[in-house]
């Protein structure tokens, strides 16, 4: 039994040999549909790994108070409604009324996108992001410190003229110079570098390696544009008493906003696990857009496939009639014909999954994310193409088997 299977395979990949072209388009047609399942949510699992990190840093027990949520609801490309900035009259009123216990409130602004900073001779692109913050900055952002150290309280109140930096300025202006106490200027004002940020990649293009973070009070005095919008971002310590404080911040800003009880919130409110949970659902519609793509494509191949073994039928009429004559059975024909289908459908497998991972491994180094094995997607391949190919070679090979010996001996 076992050396009539092995002769089966013999003569199943001797045909294939002799078909090399054909068996190439349709391996290549098999091939892309798996490389649109298994790419496609590859890619997708590292953006969700890119953007879900990014959000987690700020921590489950942490939430943010900012101009508008996350999610905006426009109407013919205007916002529904148009919130007020957040002051920084509103941020010191919030500052002196909120008293939650086992709570830090952190605050920020961006000063700038395009700033250029400069050492001694050399100076970066006008492309460095800088942000104005407090002491709890960092704790409530989920950034580490590399070497250095943090400010602290004494740096904010006393308007020190220090800076943290990220871990691409070691890749341009000390590149072989260690940058603790050295000097940098931002336009034009000196400050004295304390920290180096750990390394955190970007996201979208948003290099998060590429800024400089120096006290808020002296942010103020460089960056002095009008509306500047800041935002607040509480840590909650004992997570037990997080929807405790989230409420009794909202009451707090409403009241700062002088909101009457029945008006809605003119400000955002988010934390880090609503976000990740609303990017999940967005990835979870690319998913499913992603099957809906491959299944397409691989019922197209499917139909090569089927022709393809039609035709091969067609062209070994007589080789068929042979075997028959010499005493090969129906079942020993199909069988020859579901091993063909089956080798070339497995082969359209392995070249879409290899395919699919290095598109994997190419959105991963994009996105600046952690790579995952698609098991799933991989496993799921594998079936389908097993799946297909017994479809696709089932009337071929029945057609085969149910062929006249004599018939099939006359045909030229």
């Amino acid at each position: 039994m076992f050396s009539l299977f092995r002769v089966n395979v013999g003569i199943a990949l001797n045909s294939i040999k002799t078909q090399l072209l054909r068996t190439i388009l349709t391996v290549v047609i098999i091939g892309i549909g798996i490389w649109a399942l298994v790419g496609i949510l590859s890619a997708v699992k590292a953006m969700e790994n890119s953007i879900s990190g990014s959000f987690a840093s700020m921590g489950s027990n942490t939430f943010n108070i900012q101009r508008y949520d996350f999610q905006i609801q426009r109407h013919g490309g205007r916002r529904e409604k148009v919130n007020p900035i957040i002051s920084y009259q509103n941020i010191r009123e919030f500052i002196d009324i909120y008293e939650f216990p086992s709570t830090q409130t952190s605050l920020s602004f961006l000063g700038t996108r395009a700033a250029e900073i400069k050492f001694e001779s050399e100076k970066t692109d006008p492309e460095v992001k800088v942000y104005g913050i407090n002491e709890f900055y960092l704790d409530n952002t989920g950034t580490k410190v590399e070497t250095g150290r943090n400010f602290n309280i004494f740096d904010v109140q006393n308007n020190n003229k220090v800076c943290i930096i990220g871990s691409d300025f070691l890749k341009s202006l000390f590149i072989n110079d260690n940058p603790i106490n050295k000097t940098i200027s931002i336009r034009g004002v000196k400050f004295k570098i304390i920290g180096v940020l750990e390394t955190k990649g970007s996201t979208f293009g948003n290099n998060q390696d590429l800024r400089v973070l120096i006290p808020i009070q002296v942010a103020r005095s460089i960056f002095t544009q009008p509306n500047i919008n800041y935002t607040i971002s509480i840590m909650v310590k004992n997570k037990e008493m997080m929807e405790a404080a989230q409420d009794e911040a909202i009451i707090t800003f409403r009241n700062i906003r002088g909101l009457s009880p029945i008006e809605k919130n003119d400000f955002g409110m988010e934390r880090s696990d609503d976000l990740i949970n609303r990017v999940a659902s967005i990835t979870g519609y690319l998913e499913v857009a992603a099957w809906i793509i491959s299944i397409i494509t691989i019922l197209g191949s499917s139909i090569a496939l089927m022709n393809i073994m039609l035709v091969s039928v067609t062209e070994r009429t007589r080789e068929i009639g042979v075997r028959k004559a010499m005493g090969a059975k129906n079942s020993t024909i199909s069988t020859q014909f579901f091993i063909e289908t089956i080798v070339i459908g497995q082969m359209g497998s392995i070249l879409g999954i290899i395919l699919g991972v290095l598109t994997g491994l190419a959105f991963s180094s994009f996105f600046d994310s952690e790579f995952s094995l698609p098991w799933w997607p991989m496993f799921w391949a594998t079936i389908i193409t097993f799946g297909v190919a017994i479809l696709a070679g089932f009337y071929p090979a029945m057609k085969a088997s149910k062929l006249d010996p004599i018939e099939s001996l006359r045909y030229e």
